[in-house]
């Protein structure tokens, strides 16, 4: 039996407390165990040494050594965002201008299947498709942290890929 919950109910506990955006590599506080946004809890770390949420003092002199990737929580997020793709295809057909809202850790791969299913009708035909950025050719493997770095510098979000 499958039950089905709403996200928002769910958004208080995979959201970053810091940016409000749904967590990109998740990292813990070793001492308290809230999880931020790894670039949220670092840059807040360059000038406390507290939990942004509990202000509990991390470490003296370095808050750093106490803070670990949180794979679990970052798995959790991976697939609400799946679901989160699905229910935004079933509006794209309606919209002037297509978009989805995906994790920043979501790879070129990831975003040729989800168009191969929606487009193309059949996910085993993704290999079909390339996607570009600039007009050039992106990799299978890069996120889009790593396409949006390294492709989209200095240009206004949200970053806007062709196929």
């Amino acid at each position: 039996m499958e039950r089905r919950i709403k996200l928002k109910t769910l958004n208080s506990h995979i959201t970053c407390k810091i940016c409000r955006g749904y967590f990109i590599d998740a990292t813990t506080v070793t001492e308290c165990l809230h999880t931020f946004c790894k670039s949220c809890l670092v840059k807040h770390l360059e000038e406390n040494n507290t939990c942004p949420t509990c202000t509990i003092v991390i470490h003296q002199s370095h808050p750093l050594q106490y803070i670990s990737f949180d794979r679990t929580m970052q798995d959790i997020v991976y697939k609400l965002v799946n679901v989160c793709l699905e229910c935004i295809s079933t509006s794209l057909r309606t919209l002037k201008r297509s978009f989805i809202r995906c994790s920043a850790q979501a790879t070129i791969t990831h975003l040729k299947k989800f168009v191969a299913k929606k487009v193309l009708n059949g996910m085993d035909k993704y290999r079909e498709i390339d996607i570009l950025c600039n007009d050039e050719l992106l990799g299978k493997d890069h996120t889009l942290k790593f396409v949006y770095v390294t492709r989209w510098r200095f240009r206004d979000p949200p970053l806007r890929l062709q196929n």
